[in-house]
């Protein structure tokens, strides 16, 4: 009895003394891979629900963290995503928050065997929320990157927009940089709902870019349409579709509407109609460019005879240098046509301004008609009209009519005219007949004083005077005396006019006055040309 209650007292009642050593580590408690898992779920989810079931809260804290900053990265959802270190960072924070937790969980009881199963079940079901957060924020993503396409698109829209309310020139950037922004769309995009637009937007464009010519304003509408139809070198044909050859009837028609607008006029329309045949040669414009030319120069060979032939005649010599410049032959040919319309509208252009009392001009234009077209019936007669106004310019009662052009009938009578002048002296002449005379300087004559000229001149004796005679029918007559060379600088030229009657030899003397250089004792000139029974001597002062 003794002893068994000494037994009973040591068992109940007596401390036992601490162990010499470290006892040895034994097995983990029963479930530990179950635990393990669950936990490693749980933390997986990135909720550290792993170590909240473990009750490690701080390192559940640097899960919470982790999280928290992953969604402050990737929200709102954008274009380009999270960016890759961040999304690196995170998972693995995951893995070692998985790998710690299980390695804590194996040591760790988790109050009953039910638990670790329930956890396992959990962290399944839980990996379903960063998975779904994965796929919503995929299509946040897809959804932000087909906006931002929008939005690309809608910038390329306005630019066409504001592109089209200037001309094509200073706004081609812009239609460069708009085209930039559509094909991008659809050959980088060709998925998204931005490039299922881009079909729609480059008609637009088209439209745009091509408004000259819908508004029939042709010669404007060929840089534009020249532009359109170099795009398929740099935009996918499958992307333009039919756009892509659209441009070459619009252009060709617009090459022949501008370049048949400038014929005759500044340009020729020469470089609008030659690019036109050597572009598209086989088009229909292009056999409208010959019989185009053809009307013009027939018109314009009928407008010589209206009131204005100066011009129609220079709108053939357009006509004529734009059908010569052209690559087809037929239309080269035609320059022919036009050739011979100048040549008449040369002569009638002198004609004209010689009628409209333009004198100086008219001589010119007949002077180069009489020397350029030798062989042309109307050469004297051009030469004679280029006399009379050359007279007219200085006595314009000398280009009240034209000179005849036939000679006319009857009597003649004489006209002797002598120079006693030190220089030379060209007589030009215009009434019933036309003409010019040249006398020769007189050797050893001398200019005159005012007071003595009229006296002296041409009556020298024993001196052989310069004559030249002229037979001339009766009529009213125009004089221009020209001095020559030999005189002085003094020495002008000057004009006159007398009647010739019928029965009646006439003489005329020439001669040099020298005024005095107060401009005193000018002289009056009588009429140059009287009978032989009243003759006058002619004189020029300066």
């Amino acid at each position: 009895m003794e002893s068994g209650d000494r037994y009973g007292f040591e068992g109940y009642g007596t401390v036992p003394p601490p162990p010499s050593h470290a006892p040895a580590a034994g097995p983990p408690p029963p479930g530990a891979p179950l635990r393990a898992t669950g936990a490693a779920l749980l933390n997986l989810t990135g909720l550290g629900l792993g170590y909240a079931l473990l009750g490690r809260w701080v390192r559940a804290g640097v899960c919470w963290g982790a999280t928290a900053v992953l969604l402050w990265a990737a929200l709102p959802a954008d274009p380009d995503g999270v960016p890759g270190a961040v999304l690196a960072g995170y998972l693995l924070v995951l893995v070692l928050a998985a790998a710690d937790g299980a390695r804590i969980a194996r040591r760790s009881a988790l109050g009953g065997a039910w638990r670790p199963v329930l956890a396992v079940g959990l962290g399944v079901v839980l990996l379903a929320v960063p998975a779904g957060g994965t796929v919503v924020y995929g299509s946040a993503r897809d959804e932000a990157r087909e906006q931002m396409l929008l939005d690309r698109l809608a910038a390329g829209d306005e630019r066409v927009s504001a592109a089209s309310r200037q001309p094509f020139g200073p706004a081609k950037g812009e239609y460069e940089r708009a085209l930039d922004v559509y094909r991008a769309l659809g050959e980088d995009h060709p998925g998204s709902r931005a490039a299922k637009l881009v079909p729609d937007r480059l008609k637009t464009y088209y439209d745009a870019v091509s408004a000259p010519y819908a508004e029939k304003r042709l010669c404007e509408a060929v840089a534009p349409l020249t532009y359109l139809r170099t795009l398929p070198d740099s935009v996918d044909e499958k992307l333009l579709g039919a756009l892509a050859a659209w441009p070459d009837e619009p252009l060709a028609t617009s090459l022949y509407g501008c370049g048949v607008s400038r014929l005759g006029g500044p340009g020729g329309g020469g470089a609008e109609l030659g690019e036109l045949l050597r572009t598209f040669p086989d088009s229909a414009s292009a056999r409208q460019v010959g019989p185009a030319i053809g009307k013009r120069i027939k018109e314009q060979v009928a407008a010589l005879k209206g009131a204005e032939p100066c011009e129609a005649t220079e709108v053939l010599r357009g006509l004529g240098a734009t059908a010569s410049g052209l690559p087809a032959e037929d239309v080269k040919a035609l320059r022919a046509d036009a050739d011979k319309g100048v040549v008449n509208g040369v002569y009638a252009c002198g004609v004209d301004q010689f009628e409209d009392e333009r004198f100086g001009d008219a001589r010119t234009t007949l002077t180069d008609f009489a020397r350029t077209y030798k062989s042309d019936g109307r050469v004297r007669q051009a030469r004679n009209i280029a006399i009379a106004a050359e007279i007219a310019d200085d006595r314009p009662a000398a280009g009240k009519r034209l000179p005849p052009s036939k000679r006319p009938g009857g009597a003649r009578m004489e006209l002797v005219i002598s120079n006693d002048a030190p220089n030379a002296v060209e007589v030009l002449y215009t009434g019933p007949v036309t003409g010019t005379v040249t006398l020769k300087a007189c050797a050893g004559c001398e200019r005159y004083s005012a007071s003595v000229g009229a006296r002296r001149a041409c009556k020298a004796s024993g001196r052989s005077y310069p004559k030249a005679r002229l037979r001339l029918p009766a009529g009213e007559y125009h004089f221009l005396y020209k001095h020559g060379t030999g005189a002085t600088a003094r020495v002008d030229s000057y004009t006159s006019g007398s009647k010739v009657q019928p029965g009646y030899t006439y003489t005329s003397c020439t001669y040099v006055i020298e005024r005095n250089p107060l401009g005193l004792d000018l002289p009056l000139l009588p009429d140059p040309v009287e009978p032989v029974l009243s003759p006058w001597d002619a004189g020029s002062s300066r």
